[in-house]
């Protein structure tokens, strides 16, 4: 039987990449989607493919996102699963990061999630009763070169977690997170040209690097990141709040 039916579930970022894979799983299991993404061509693409309602989102804005909110819960009725999976990345050598650069990573991952769940909260505490899952990293546990930024960006969203579950866990509001390994997205084809330029090597030998350092050998899929947050959005998943789940085949241990 499908574990989400008749949930109504906002995913942010999901014109592409991770986001479109958490959809196609959460559409499988009879959520009610609502896709947003700042890219709305994008995003109407995946809710014409899979069911449910496009808009457009931009993260960074408080205004953006309670409107979002807002246009939900009054066509909706409600938001029982909030997925905060939009976010951005580049590969930059730290003496080389500027602020721009460091603004415009941790504005969308960070503050993104901030103010997307700042704008869900007081419906659910008023409901007492939801799901929040954003998706973190496996380096926002232990960081990487030439990553620093996103790695900080990262390790606020656990943090973000880990305090607004125990914040929530008196109005029965579960508030997880789910830290992917190696998933080759459309985010990752520009990482990769950095990369290779970074160390001299290839793009094939850039990405080889990162698939050889897992203990499965192999890659992890968008889909495989829907399948955590199908659960931890389900009533399988409710004694759980607080965690960053890896999904990175062996490489993140804790």
């Amino acid at each position: 039987m499908p574990e989400l039916s008749d949930k109504v579930t906002l995913i942010t970022g999901a014109g592409s990449g991770i986001g479109r894979g958490i959809a196609r799983v959460l559409a499988r299991e009879e959520a009610k989607l609502v896709l947003t993404d700042i890219e709305v061509d994008k995003v109407e693409a995946v809710a014409a493919e899979l069911g449910g309602t496009a808009l457009q989102h931009d993260v960074t804005s408080w205004d953006s996102c309670k409107s979002v909110v807002d246009q939900v819960i009054a066509d909706m009725g409600r938001i029982d699963v909030l997925v905060n999976n939009a976010g951005v990345s580049k590969s930059v050598p730290f003496h080389e990061l500027d602020e721009e650069e460091w603004d415009r990573v941790n504005n969308v991952n960070a503050k993104g999630v901030f103010l997307t769940t700042r704008a869900v909260i007081p419906h659910m505490m008023e409901r007492r009763s939801g799901s929040i899952i954003s998706i973190s990293s496996m380096v926002g546990k232990e960081a990487i070169p030439y990553f620093v930024h996103y790695s900080a960006s990262k390790f606020a969203v656990i943090g973000l977690t880990q305090g607004l579950a125990k914040e929530m866990a008196a109005y029965d509001v579960n508030v997880n997170a789910v830290c992917p390994g190696v998933v080759r997205t459309p985010l990752w084809e520009p990482l990769l040209d950095q990369l290779a330029e970074n160390k001299g090597i290839s793009r094939d030998e850039a990405w080889q690097e990162f698939v050889d350092g897992i203990p499965l050998g192999r890659p992890q899929e968008p889909e495989d990141i829907g399948e955590v947050v199908a659960f931890l959005a389900s009533a399988r998943a409710r004694n759980m709040t607080g965690q960053g789940v890896n999904v990175t085949g062996g490489m993140q241990l804790h």
